[in-house]
């Protein structure tokens, strides 16, 4: 049986995270950056999902 391997949107949530914590910082709001970051991360991991569950 030929099993394709899945897509994995993970990084997006380190990077959200990441990405998040850095804006929020220099604008001086960590938290609101940290908590946005890992909403954006959220979307897109599980659009990446979506998206790999429709091609199987």
């Amino acid at each position: 049986m030929n099993r394709r391997s899945t897509a994995a949107g993970g990084i997006f949530l380190f990077l959200g995270l990441l990405i998040g914590a850095t804006y929020g910082i220099n604008a001086g709001e960590p938290m609101l950056g940290v908590l946005l970051g890992f909403g954006a991360g959220i979307i897109l991991a599980l659009l990446v999902w979506l998206i790999d569950r429709r091609r199987n």
